[in-house]
């Protein structure tokens, strides 16, 4: 797939917290660039910064050093154009699917048009929650709940997604299947992509690239292009490169964990 051009840049990214306790170096001299449509994964050390970074590509959080960048423009706010997806689905307990679908409209203009409604609509059976428009959260499944979230991030249609760990809390096997279900998302309708994942197989299968940070502050160690074409399916993990590939991701993090 051809990368038209940078989507997120990170130059020379630095993030210090101030605590109780003292300045807390969570992110140093992070240099990353992700192309236009690229999937690219995150792994790291519980602490080394991985959602940070996806807060400073949302805007919701200021650099304390260096420039977070989105199509070349600085990020100073948040942006319509790009969606995030939580470890938790954070819906809306009293609103239906379709109305925790249609907040971002609601949020933004006070209103909600039939145009919304039918985007709404698409979506959801997009995920595959069709016939479970007028549910409650509490009434569906973490996997269903999770598709929910997806659906609300997509209903602006982003050119980004932004997602930390959003299967982590899920069964092996409804992670397994959420994570091919936003393998079909994404090659249906492209879009840039930073994945946050403590799961070497799950980077390995989702992304075009796996992004792996040292630990606090963190800082770009290792940057690979994942040595496998598209479709992917499980089989592609136990082929013999896929295999060396990942030990090589594993030992790099059991060092770094060790650390």
């Amino acid at each position: 797939m051809a990368l038209a051009q940078n989507a997120i840049r990170f130059e020379g990214v630095g993030q210090t917290f101030l605590t109780d306790t003292g300045p807390l170096a969570a992110l140093s001299e992070v240099d990353l660039a992700i192309g236009q449509h690229e999937f690219v994964a995150v792994l790291g050390p519980s602490g080394c910064g991985k959602s940070t970074l996806l807060r400073l590509t949302s805007g919701l959080l200021a650099p304390t050093a260096g420039k977070v960048s989105v199509f070349g423009v600085p990020v100073t706010q948040p942006r319509d154009d790009v969606g995030i997806v939580f470890q938790q689905a954070t819906l809306l307990p009293w609103a239906n699917v379709t109305d925790n679908v249609l907040f971002p409209a609601r949020h933004m203009r006070g209103t909600v048009g039939p145009q919304d409604r039918a985007r709404a609509a698409e979506i959801i059976e997009t995920v595959g929650l069709e016939g479970s428009e007028n549910r409650l959260p509490g009434e569906l499944s973490g996997g269903m709940q999770q598709r929910v979230g997806i659906a609300r991030a997509l209903f602006l249609n982003p050119d980004i997604l932004l997602m930390d760990e959003p299967f982590s809390a899920l069964d092996a096997l409804t992670r397994d299947a959420m994570g091919f279900e936003l393998l079909n998302l994404w090659q249906a309708s492209p879009k840039t992509v930073l994945f946050i994942t403590h799961s070497i197989p799950e980077a390995v299968l989702l992304a075009d690239r796996v992004v792996v940070m040292s630990a606090r502050p963190g800082r770009v160690l290792e940057d690979h292009k994942v040595p496998l074409g598209r479709p992917r399916d499980e089989d592609s993990l136990r082929s013999p490169q896929m295999q060396d590939f990942m030990a090589h991701l594993r030992q790099l993090l059991i060092r770094k964990e060790a650390a």
